[in-house]
């Protein structure tokens, strides 16, 4: 499987929180403008889109297609 920004780098089928086909849980390390945020995704860091909730850093969220679409739970 490829990444899908189109530079060839390559991921683990499912592995990805970009393109895998499966909702993973990550935790937000940094918010970004224009509702983006870096996540440790366990196996690495990975921009997403927080557009559709209400992200804090520290707070897990599940994330599909490299949208985020359930706060799971805040830390402090």
């Amino acid at each position: 499987m490829t990444t899908g920004s189109g530079d060839g780098l390559t991921c683990p089928a499912n592995g990805c929180v970009t393109c895998g086909d499966t909702a993973v849980v990550v935790t937000v390390v940094e918010l970004r403008p224009d509702a983006l945020a870096v996540v440790d995704t366990g196996a690495g860091r990975e921009e997403i889109s927080v557009a559709l909730v209400d992200a804090a850093v520290g707070a897990s969220v599940l994330v599909h297609a490299g949208e985020a679409i359930a706060v799971i739970e805040d830390r402090p």
